[in-house]
C-alpha cells in the first residue's frame, strides 16, 4: 500500500514541539510517549535492516515500526493476527452488533477518570448483556461476548462507547442445549438500556464513595457529596443509548467487521487531507445528516487535532478488548468445543496465540519482512 500523502506523524513532528513547549506540565506521560512513538514511527530514530534482492542484489533499508497501539500505522500487523485466532472461535450462527454509549455529561467526567470510568462502562455492559439473556423471559441461557472500547466521535471528540460483538444464543444453564435467539432479533434495547443505567450509576456512586474518582476544572464542585448527587440526578431517568443492529450476513461478514473496529485508532493517516502552518483539514462522518452529505471535511487548527487526538490516549496497561460469558478467556476453548458437539460443528485448525492488547515496545528483533524488488519485481 502507497504512503498516504500526509500523516498524522508529520502534524506531530511539524507542530508537535512548539506544542509541547505550550502545554507543558499539561500533557500526561503517556500522552508524551504516543506523540514521540509515532513521530518515530518507521524512522532511523528507532533503527532498521537491509533488504537485499537475491536476484540484482539491489538493497534497501525498511525502518522499524513503533509498534505502539495509538499509531495510525502500526494496527494492521497486529490486526491480522489477532483476526486469525479468533476466526476459529467463529460458530456457525447469526452473530449481533450491540453498542452501549455513556452520556456526554458522564464522558466528560471520563477524560479525567479514564481507567475507572472505562472499567466500569466494559462491566456494566458485560453484566446487562449477561443478565437479561440469562433471564427465562427473553433467551434463558449464557452467552458470551467480545466488546471493544472506543473514545471517539468522527470528529476525535471524547465520545467513550463500547461496541459488541455477539453470538446469537447461548447455552442453556444445564449446558445440555443451544439455545437460539429468535430469528433476526436478539434482546430488547429498552430493557437493555434501563439494567446498563441503573449498573453503571450504581457502579459510579460506589467508585465515589470509595475515593476512586479525581475531579478538575468545571468538575471540582462534584467533590461535594451533595453537589454529586444533584449532579447525577437527572441521567437516573435520562434516556441511554443503546444500540442493537441486525444480525452479520455469516461469519465473514463478522470478521470483516472486527477487521475495520478492533485495532482503529481516533484516525487514520487516509482520512487527513491537507495542514499547512496552522492548520489541519480531515475527512469526517456527521452521523446526524442523510446520504451523501454525512461525508464532510473539517478543518482545525494543529494544536487543537493534536489534543483531540491525544484525548484518547488510553491508560497504560488497560485493555480495549475484552471476552466475557462463554467467550471469556478462562474458558473460552472448553465452552466453544460444547457449543459446537451441541451445533454439531467439526472443530477448527488450533489457532495461535492471540495478541494481547497492550501497549506494546519497538521490538529488538524485527520481524522478517515482504520485500518485493522494485527492479526485479
Amino acid at each position: 500500500m502507497a504512503r498516504p500523502a500526509l500523516e498524522v506523524a508529520d502534524i506531530f513532528r511539524t507542530h508537535g514541539p512548539h506544542w509541547r513547549q505550550v502545554q507543558h506540565g499539561h500533557l500526561s506521560l503517556g500522552q508524551l510517549k504516543v506523540m514521540s512513538a509515532i513521530e518515530q514511527c518507521r524512522s532511523a530514530a528507532l533503527g532498521g535492516h537491509s533488504l537485499r534482492c537475491p536476484a540484482c542484489d539491489h538493497a534497501q533499508i525498511a525502518y522499524n515500526s513503533c509498534r505502539n497501539r495509538h499509531c495510525p500505522k502500526c494496527q494492521g500487523s497486529q490486526a491480522r493476527r489477532w483476526l486469525d485466532a479468533r476466526q476459529t472461535e467463529l460458530l456457525p450462527v447469526d452473530y449481533y452488533h450491540v453498542v452501549f454509549t455513556l452520556p456526554a455529561p458522564i464522558g466528560a467526567l471520563a477524560y479525567t477518570n479514564k481507567a475507572v470510568i472505562y472499567r466500569l462502562l466494559f462491566q456494566a455492559t458485560a453484566e446487562t448483556l449477561l443478565t437479561i439473556a440469562a433471564d427465562p423471559k427473553h433467551l434463558g441461557a449464557r452467552i458470551g461476548m467480545l466488546l471493544v472500547l472506543h473514545t471517539w466521535g468522527s470528529a476525535m471528540t471524547h465520545h467513550p462507547h463500547v461496541h459488541g460483538i455477539v453470538p446469537g444464543g447461548g447455552l442453556s444453564p444445564d449446558g445440555q442445549r443451544w439455545v437460539a435467539c429468535k430469528p433476526g432479533f436478539f434482546l430488547p434495547v429498552r430493557v437493555l438500556s434501563r439494567l446498563f443505567r441503573r449498573l453503571f450509576l450504581e457502579r459510579l456512586t460506589e467508585a465515589y464513595g470509595n475515593g476512586q474518582l479525581q475531579f478538575f476544572g468545571e468538575h471540582v464542585p462534584l467533590a461535594d457529596a451533595n453537589a454529586f448527587a444533584e449532579w447525577l440526578a437527572p441521567m437516573r431517568s435520562a434516556e441511554w443509548v443503546v444500540y442493537a443492529k441486525r444480525p452479520f450476513a455469516g461469519p465473514a461478514a463478522v470478521l470483516a467487521y472486527l477487521s475495520r473496529y478492533t485495532h482503529r485508532v481516533a484516525i487514520s493517516n487516509q482520512r487527513l487531507v491537507s495542514m499547512d502552518q496552522h492548520q489541519v483539514t480531515f475527512r469526517w462522518k456527521d452521523y446526524r445528516a442523510k446520504g451523501r452529505t454525512r461525508y464532510k471535511t473539517m478543518t482545525l487548527d494543529a494544536d487543537e487535532f493534536m489534543r483531540r487526538f491525544l484525548l484518547h490516549v488510553l491508560p497504560r496497561g488497560f485493555h480495549r478488548i475484552r471476552a466475557y460469558g462463554l467467550l471469556a478467556n478462562a474458558e473460552r476453548k472448553a465452552n466453544l468445543a460444547t457449543a459446537r458437539a451441541l451445533l454439531t460443528q467439526p472443530a477448527p485448525p488450533v489457532a495461535s496465540e492471540p495478541v494481547p492488547d497492550v501497549i506494546a515496545q519497538p521490538a529488538a528483533e524485527p520481524s522478517p519482512a515482504t520485500f518485493v524488488c522494485p527492479h526485479c519485481g
